[in-house]
């Protein structure tokens, strides 16, 4: 079975076909987050560092961390700012630093700047997921020598040069090609985490299914671990989780082994802690007992966050999850 080891420098996730679902945590991503974007162009890291370990709290295995900050104010003070290239591979060493303090998680490495991944993976101690190289000719030039040089694992977007196709063969032959040039650089498949890119189903309806059908192909032909951006399905709908609650557990089924998702919603790890264990991924249903112990805090009025950090410190013997009433 193929297998994608993860490292931080304590911590060892193994993303396969025969391990529970990996849950990459996607909150560390100031695109579409204004707030966040100031804070970080103010050096305050607030909410990353609240976002890390509620993140993990709630059952992040990994941590992804996307350095793709908008400077506004220092734009206007100093025109480099206007280049993510000036910007994303200083913030991005600082994220890895101040997130490798409060929490022992594997990272992954998120930018389209090669020197925003290069720095991250100088800063990230063990094993980082790099994401990512897509099937662009100059990008597989770029990246496939810093995957090769630092020993990294990396997602593999099935686009290229012509943009995203809306044919899953395409995007499976894209997928291929990247496998290939990959192992001309002698890197092997289990280190390919493929993204088969989840189309929103509200503007296709055969989306899911596309996917389902791609994530089978990836698994069957290639023999490559798969992951992709979760919330992506239910762009534009309403109730958007309730939509991504049952995305997940079809998408599980069907082989994929990791995504890139919210893990601070409730109704989302639901789902997958009870594929999990549907797919003999949860030795005695040890998640899904505690998950449910989880959910009962929930009902008392805790946040699904409160909740989980409560009984992640009464795990550890840090403390006891307190009744409200």
């Amino acid at each position: 079975m193929t297998r994608t080891v993860i490292e931080s420098k304590s911590k060892t996730v193994t993303i396969g076909f025969d391990e529970p679902f990996c849950v990459i945590g996607e909150r560390i991503n100031p695109t579409g987050r204004k707030k966040l974007a100031r804070e970080l162009e103010a050096d305050d890291f607030t909410t990353v560092e609240k976002d890390a370990l509620e993140q993990v709290a709630c059952g992040a295995m990994v941590l992804d961390v996307n350095s793709g900050a908008v400077f506004t104010n220092k734009m206007a003070e100093d025109p480099r700012y206007a280049d993510n290239n000036f910007v994303e591979p200083t913030l991005m060493k600082e994220l890895i630093t101040r997130i490798q303090a409060i929490v022992d998680v594997p990272l992954c490495i998120d930018s389209s700047v090669p020197g925003a991944l290069e720095n991250g993976l100088e800063m990230a101690e063990g094993r980082p997921l790099l994401n990512s190289v897509t099937g662009e000719e100059e990008r597989l030039d770029v990246i496939l020598p810093l995957v090769k040089k630092y020993n990294v694992p990396v997602v593999a977007i099935s686009n290229d040069d012509t943009g995203i196709s809306e044919d899953p063969d395409v995007r499976f032959a894209v997928a291929k090609k990247i496998v290939e040039r990959a192992a001309d650089f002698g890197i092997p498949a289990h280190d390919i985490v493929v993204d088969p890119l989840v189309m929103p189903i509200g503007a296709m309806a055969t989306a899911g299914q596309q996917v389902f059908t791609l994530v089978r192909r990836l698994r069957d032909e290639l023999g490559v671990n798969t992951t992709c951006g979760a919330s992506n399905i239910s762009f534009g709908l309403p109730n958007r989780h309730g939509v991504n609650a049952a995305f997940l557990p079809m998408a599980i089924g069907a082989g994929m082994t990791s995504a890139i998702m919210n893990p601070v919603r409730s109704v989302e790890m639901e789902a997958i802690r009870a594929a999990n264990m549907l797919m003999n991924h949860d030795p005695n249903g040890a998640a899904w007992i505690g998950l449910a112990k989880v959910l009962d805090a929930v009902k008392e009025g805790a946040t699904f966050a409160e909740a989980s950090k409560a009984a992640a410190a009464a795990g550890s013997g840090r403390g006891r999850r307190r009744r409200r009433g």
